[in-house]
């Protein structure tokens, strides 16, 4: 049996709270030395409340915990509602409806166009080592009948090992861009990324490295190695959290051993909030039958825009860079991951394009007073634009209970009842004080009201809608005419598969 690290059986909190104090000033001077290395930690469905140090009363993340108070935890940080939007929105720095697809379409998963520019694309340039291992997600969304030649071998990364979309039913791994084994154990996944994330950091130490370990769980179907089957409190799903938070204290403590700590960000997120259709009657996770998570005082879950659906749990680790036992209660987004990994590598962001993300190092090293007070967030289900924050306001603009531009979401059978709710007028939400997102304050706020819709309006403009085409939204075949309207595959034929497709 794996020997438990170093890190969950030795390296203490205080310990961690330590390294974590080493001078911020020293920053400059390691970046002067040698470019920082990056590792992206993202699970796949993983809820708001799924880690101790966010609140969760039943499954136990010490490695997790122990990375927040040697590092930051972000406690407004958002990705996108659903698997491979989101991972579009990490790869590129840009909204989902921004980004080229294969065939000018706009899936329900991108197809991310080969002339997209991804976060290893920006690195590699600068002699970073590349590597993605575990889903991918990006080629289609299938396990089957994908586009290889859109694999991570074709966009950036020197090295795959990993799947090419969700283990709805079964996982095929491929190393790099050859088939290797069938139907894989699924107990043994979290596992076996973890070992091959940790040999390429092994063989890549002496150069800058970029690894982007996207698990396969907790999206279901759900599994767990014997060592931590049955024992977690909150049954089959915290066993596989609880497996994944043990892994990750064996990539920090492989950084600590090869001493790589101090010049290496570590970002550990999820891709969406919480299947809810995974737990009884589409309740927070909390009853040990229960297969999905929690958003805890966060509305709804997965496949919606409402806070549950895409705030995400955060937590960034880096002794001597970023400061410890610290909370960044400022917006930040997945969005923002490649120009900030770009900027501290001393790369270009690409400048033939719109890029929607962010520069926050700043908030990477605990300089908050240098936060965007005007930075936005615009929540986008599929090709529908529902909502925007700015500051502590949010504004849900009016939309259908069953939305246009949202199918096969249109009766969105991913959150409970209660959440499938349109909206006659615009709700306001101040979510410094209202996280249930239950209480419309737009009556005694015209002024934020009109602020809010100005910015809902600028980017329709700009990225465009469910019924417009805005005029940075990308398309890299060749066209006769430019789109009126984002061209959204044509819904399938109904029958025995009446269901929205597995996410």
């Amino acid at each position: 049996m794996m020997q438990h690290p170093k890190f969950h059986r030795s390296m203490t909190m205080k310990m961690l709270h330590v390294l974590g104090l080493v001078s911020v000033a020293l920053a400059p001077m390691l970046a002067a030395a040698a470019p920082p290395n990056f590792v992206i930690i993202f699970t796949d469905d993983q809820g708001y409340q799924d880690v101790g140090c966010f609140g969760s009363p039943d499954i136990r993340t010490p490695c997790l915990d122990a990375m927040a108070q040697a590092g930051m935890k972000f406690t407004n940080f958002y990705a996108q509602p659903i698997c491979g939007p989101s991972r579009a929105a990490l790869m590129t720095g840009c909204y989902p409806l921004r980004v080229a697809e294969r065939g000018n379409t706009k899936q329900v998963h991108p197809i991310l166009h080969e002339q997209e520019i991804t976060i290893a694309e920006v690195l590699k340039p600068q002699g970073y080592a590349t590597a993605c291992f575990g889903k991918w997600d990006l080629a289609k969304h299938a396990q089957t009948d994908f586009f290889l030649d859109l694999f991570p071998t074709h966009q950036g990364f020197d090295t795959f090992y990993g799947t090419p979309t969700s283990n709805d039913r079964v996982v095929n791994l491929y190393r790099n861009d050859a088939l290797i084994e069938t139907d894989s154990d699924m107990a043994t996944l979290t596992r076996r990324y973890t070992d091959e994330a940790i040999a390429f950091i092994e063989r890549k130490r002496d150069q800058p490295f970029f690894v982007y370990l996207a698990h396969t769980m907790p999206h279901t179907r759900l599994d767990a190695s014997p060592r931590f089957k049955g024992k977690s409190q909150r049954g089959l799903y915290g066993d596989v959290i609880e497996e994944i938070d043990f892994n990750v204290g064996r990539i920090l403590e492989t950084l600590e051993k090869l001493k790589l700590a101090e010049n290496t960000y570590v970002l550990f997120t999820s891709d969406n909030g919480p299947w809810l259709t995974k737990n009884k009657n589409y309740a927070d996770g909390h009853r040990r039958s229960d297969n999905g998570g929690s958003a805890g005082p966060l509305r709804s879950g997965k496949v919606s825009t409402f806070e549950g659906g895409v705030r995400v749990p955060a937590i960034l680790w880096g002794p001597g860079k970023v400061p410890a036992a610290t909370v960044c209660d400022s917006i930040a987004t997945t969005l923002d991951v490649m120009p900030t990994f770009a900027s501290l590598a001393g790369a270009p962001v690409p400048s033939d394009r719109v890029i929607d993300g962010e520069d926050i190092r700043h908030l990477f090293h605990g300089e908050f007073d240098k936060a965007n007070p005007e930075k936005t967030y615009f929540y986008y289900l599929r090709v529908h634009l529902q909502a925007v924050r700015q500051g502590k306001w949010k504004l849900h603009v009016p939309r259908a209970s069953e939305p246009v531009g949202v199918a096969p979401f249109s009766r969105n059978t991913h959150i409970g009842p209660e959440d499938r709710v349109g909206f006659d007028e615009p709700f306001l939400v101040d979510l410094e004080n209202d996280l249930g997102e239950t209480s419309n304050l737009a009556a005694e706020n015209p002024a934020v009201v009109d602020r809010l819709i100005g910015l809902i309006e600028s980017m329709r403009e700009d990225l465009g809608d469910h019924d417009r085409v805005g005029k940075n939204m990308r398309f890299f075949d060749a066209l006769d005419d430019r789109p009126a309207t984002p061209p959204v595959p044509a819904p399938p034929k109904r029958g025995r598969q009446s269901s929205p497709p597995h996410q």
